[in-house]
């Protein structure tokens, strides 16, 4: 009589071949771990080594490290900390001067002058710039003494100070792009004063100094006859600063642009 396997039924296989097969597969994972720590342990020796061999490298660019940081860290407290504060001190009496010439009706001149070459001891703007470069009153004082040059008919000195005034302020790092370009205008050099209003107004857009000096820019456009360069300044005016000073006469400058 015929006998048939059923599907799926499989024929079990004698004890003693079953733990041969498993003591194998023991014996093949024993054998695998014991090469991936036999490697580890060879490249960890090796690694030991390389470090033995390269101390003195090793320790030397750690410390060098740390005498980099330790002197920068000195540096500002003891150079760069009490630089600013003398330079700070330094800017009291140059702003004071500077702000009276603003408020002035007579005798702007001047003050200006005071407020750039010093008075009652203390630096003016231009010194304050040179002795303290790299410090923050330094840097400030570029936008002073670019801005007192300014007042005073002195362009290319204005515009030579302001170029090197840089801020993250809104306001200021656009005035004082804004300002270059009042320069150049005041030496009939328009394109070029059109290009630094351009400037202002793009760099920072904020409800203070873009429609400002998109006001500038589409007049400067207007006079060098570039119209449809002004229409377009004007109409971002009269469409996105609606409540700036500059939009309350727009659309009659609208309509000369076109």
């Amino acid at each position: 009589m015929a006998t048939y396997n059923k599907r799926g039924f499989k024929v079990p296989k004698p004890k003693d071949i079953e733990d041969i097969e498993n003591n194998v597969d023991v014996d093949v994972q024993n054998s695998t771990t014991a090469e991936v720590f036999s490697t580890l342990d060879d490249n960890a020796s090796k690694a030991e080594e390389w470090v033995a061999k390269n101390q003195k490298i090793i320790f030397g660019v750690v410390a060098a490290i740390a005498l980099l940081t330790v002197g920068y860290l000195l540096y500002g407290k003891f150079v760069t900390e009490p630089k600013e504060i003398e330079a700070a001190e330094e800017m009291f009496v140059a702003q004071q001067n500077y702000q009276q010439a603003v408020d002035a009706t007579t005798g702007q001149d001047s003050l200006f002058t005071l407020a750039l070459n010093g008075a009652d001891g203390k630096y003016g703007f231009i010194k304050i710039a040179d002795e303290f470069s790299g410090t923050d009153a330094g840097n400030l004082a570029n936008f002073y003494a670019g801005m007192a040059y300014l007042y005073t008919g002195k362009n290319t000195e204005a515009i030579a100070y302001l170029d090197k005034f840089s801020s993250k302020d809104i306001v200021l790092s656009a005035l004082a792009k804004g300002a270059i370009g009042d320069a150049f205008a005041q030496r009939n050099q328009l394109k070029d004063a059109l290009e630094y209003y351009e400037k202002a107004a793009r760099m920072n857009p904020n409800d203070l100094t873009t429609p400002r000096f998109l006001y500038k820019a589409g007049q400067t456009a207007l006079t060098l006859g570039q119209k449809q360069e002004a229409l377009k300044y004007f109409t971002e005016i009269k469409e996105s600063y609606e409540a700036a000073p500059e939009a309350r006469n727009i659309d009659g400058l609208i309509g000369l642009s076109k």
